[in-house]
């Protein structure tokens, strides 16, 4: 059972599972409270439907390396493997 936050934390568990995952307090609190509410939205843009330049310049943000060389399924990867 996930211990108590207070009233400012509504997704207790979650809160708990990214604290453990490395996030900050803020971060794991954003992204609880944002889950409990129904706000928290993935319908970004797949990497597949982004363009090569854009996925080189996101690889060259989170630095990294070889991203030159690399094809666009590469570089697709690399990025989720970055995670």
């Amino acid at each position: 059972m996930a211990k108590d936050h207070g009233p400012q934390i509504k997704d207790d568990k979650l809160y708990e599972d990214l604290r453990e995952d490395g996030a900050s307090k803020e971060k794991a609190a954003r992204i609880a409270n944002a889950k409990a509410a129904g706000s928290l939205d993935h319908r970004g843009s797949p990497l597949e439907d982004r363009a090569k330049d854009d996925l080189f310049d996101q690889a060259r943000e989170i630095g990294i390396e070889c991203r030159s060389t690399m094809t666009k399924d590469e570089l697709i990867e690399a990025i989720r493997d970055h995670h």
